[in-house]
């Protein structure tokens, strides 16, 4: 890999395989500027630096908490020092987690319907199916 100031630089392929995120993903995140445009080689392959990949990792780690696309925009905009503190973080935070505990109720809510359909169930054939017809109505 190319040196720059020091640091190691990687290809989008070794920043992929690091951080566990698909190439196209993170041209993706390029494209709508989560991710800043990287340096390219003369070839015009892109590097990227250690910034790019902990930049990386804190929007996987934002998805997977389910933080939607322009949530983790705001949380990376409070990160890069725009004018905020951390009760904006809590706040922004915190809202998230309502809609997290609403979506946990739905799934509760969901997985009683669906254990009340296997209950109804005695394996039968399909034309008698209770869960068929449940699917229907």
């Amino acid at each position: 890999m190319a040196e720059k100031t020091g640091i190691k630089q990687k290809t989008i392929g070794g920043l992929s395989k690091v951080s566990g995120v698909h190439i196209e993903t993170i041209r993706y995140y390029e494209r709508i500027k989560l991710l800043p445009k990287p340096s390219r080689t003369q070839g015009g392959y892109r590097l990227y630096g250690e910034e790019s990949a902990k930049r990386l990792a804190f929007i996987r780690r934002s998805r997977e908490l389910g933080f939607s696309l322009e949530g983790i925009r705001v949380l990376l905009g409070l990160a890069d020092g725009k004018p905020a503190n951390c009760a904006k973080v809590k706040a922004i935070t915190q809202l998230h987690l309502g809609e997290v505990q609403r979506k946990i109720l739905d799934l509760k809510k969901m997985e009683s319907v669906l254990q009340s359909m296997i209950g109804t169930c005695k394996g039968g054939k399909v034309p008698n199916c209770p869960i068929i017809d449940a699917l229907f109505h």
